[in-house]
């Protein structure tokens, strides 16, 4: 009886130990679960206000190519000024890229999206009360300016303190915001066009300036990147953002290390390397592919004519046969609509079936559009049919670009360059993203007028299919991979060789479709 009592006891404690295991077990995983949700929410949070200088870029584009026909009639000013107005901002965004790399290794990235936001709304504000063309022009070159640094530093943040599974949806925010940015200009367009010429340009620039105040308020939620954090020596305040990024311990520390090594720091580098540009202007075999790579990315997005598309859409339907203004924004309205809608399914795509697949997509598609639209302008003419292909092709456009294209070519940007050479070489290639646009905006109306609307749209197509050789040759697949991870793939060439490969992802994901 004493045995089996004790028997008994001892099954008692066996269970009871048993028991207080799995509890614990299932505490931890309860805690793990909640964390996870918890960084997920965070990181999200930081890469939306991280975003906002965005919508800045996104709404001045797609204001401006309704409010410009206003402007033209109020201002009374020419197709040369006009042009020089629409592309001057491009320009003169890349002086903001080239001094936001430098400015946000002084300052931090978190302040440099702050002072991006104070000369944007200066410059808005001119432009909102100009009187004539000079004064217009004065704060066209601020927003300018703002909209550089923003435009710049954005996706650099994001990659910065985005775990690295998540890395590449994050990252395709700051493209998400500008396609926002664009509708809302359409919108904003349609809206505003039935006020008085004198106002309502006025107004729909001058809406341009709300977004840039909720950046105010982002400074107080959002952190600075852990990986600046450890350029400065503190890395005690890195890990304690990385412990808010990332959803377990262990992943922080082994983050850390790779941050704290790739600075120089634990080696003692940092004192030995050569000036960042001396560095950037006479590189290393593996820096000379990444820079290639990022900065013919840049240019291509642009020398696919997706800012005339855009700037000029009102020029386009109006070659094609559409001649009522309130009609002309209304088909605006529409290419904006599909150009967010698109980028939304990109940022869905891009850490499943990863960049390169969807850069082959973005560029075989655009390439096909845009040679259909300049036969249909050129061949069509003036007619329901013209008008509905001319519809169809830029829409498809669009479509095609926020695939892959548009968000992509910013995620690459961000993700290739060593830590202590990111914002310079990010920023070098933002400078040739907006040199490209300028060029193309502030050329496409007398090109148009030289070589018809039809015929630039074909010279279009041919820089597009160029570019899928350039994914195919040069772009390698980052998918999955840390920020160090990819910078050693560059020194390892041989073994991103993998582009039949990744071809055949691109028609499996069509095939799919």
């Amino acid at each position: 009886m004493a045995l089996s009592l004790g028997s008994k006891n001892k099954y008692k404690r066996m269970d009871s130990e048993l028991s207080d295991d799995f509890e614990d077990d299932a505490s931890h995983h309860h805690h793990q679960l909640e964390r996870k949700k918890s960084t997920r929410k965070y990181v999200l949070v930081c890469a939306i206000f991280a975003s906002l200088n965005n919508v800045l870029l996104g709404y001045d584009v797609g204001v401006m190519s309704g409010a410009i026909i206003f402007i033209q009639e109020d201002l009374k000013i020419t197709e040369v000024q006009e042009e020089v107005l629409v592309g001057i901002l491009s320009i003169i965004s890349l002086l903001g890229s080239l001094a936001g790399g430098r400015t946000s290794d002084v300052i931090g990235r978190k302040w440099t999206m702050a002072f991006a936001a104070i000369v944007f709304q200066i410059g808005a504000a001119i432009m909102t009360l100009a009187s004539s063309f000079e004064v217009l022009m004065i704060g066209r070159v601020l927003a300018g300016v703002g909209i550089g640094f923003g435009v710049m530093i954005a996706p650099v943040y994001i990659a910065e303190i985005s775990p690295t599974v998540d890395r590449g949806s994050l990252t395709s925010f700051p493209e998400i915001f500008i396609n926002l940015g664009i509708l809302l200009g359409y919108v904003s367009n349609y809206a505003f066009s039935g006020l008085s010429v004198h106002i309502n340009w006025r107004v729909m620039l001058a809406v341009g300036i709300l977004p840039s105040v909720f950046i105010g308020f982002a400074l107080f939620i959002i952190p600075e990147s852990p990986r600046w954090l450890v350029m400065q020596n503190r890395v005690e305040e890195a890990r304690s953002v990385l412990l808010k990024t990332n959803e377990n311990d262990q992943e922080v520390e082994e983050r850390l290390s790779e941050i704290v090594a790739a600075a120089g720091i634990s080696i003692g580098e940092k004192n030995e390397e050569k000036a960042v540009w001396r560095e950037l202007l006479s590189p290393s075999p593996s820096l000379r592919r990444m820079l290639i790579t990022g900065f013919g990315i840049q240019c291509f997005q642009q020398i696919t004519g997706i800012d005339a598309t855009v700037y000029y859409s009102p020029e386009i339907f109006h070659d094609a046969g559409i001649v009522n203004k309130s009609k002309l924004l209304a088909a605006t309205v529409a290419v904006g609509v599909t150009k967010t809608a698109f980028i939304l399914i990109a940022t869905f795509l891009v850490d499943r079936v990863g960049r390169k697949p969807l850069l082959y997509v973005s560029t075989i598609g655009m390439t096909v559009c845009l040679f259909t639209l300049s036969i249909s302008l050129a061949i069509l003419g003036k007619g329901q049919l013209g008008i509905a292909m001319a519809l169809l092709c830029v829409c498809g456009n669009v479509a095609f670009f926020s695939v892959g294209m548009g968000p992509v070519c910013w995620i690459l940007t961000s993700e290739i360059f060593p830590l202590r050479l990111r914002a310079q070489a990010s920023a070098l290639g933002a400078v040739g993203n907006r040199v490209c646009s300028g060029f193309v905006a502030m050329s496409f109306l007398s090109l148009a007028r030289t070589i018809t609307v039809g015929g630039t749209f074909f010279l279009f197509s041919l820089f597009s299919a160029l570019s899928v050789a350039f994914v195919y040759k040069l772009v390698p697949e980052t998918k999955g991979k840390s920020l160090e991870q990819i910078e050693l793939l560059f020194q390892n060439h041989n073994e991103w060789d993998g582009s039949e490969m990744e071809l055949g992802d691109a028609q499996h994901l069509v095939h799919k479709a």
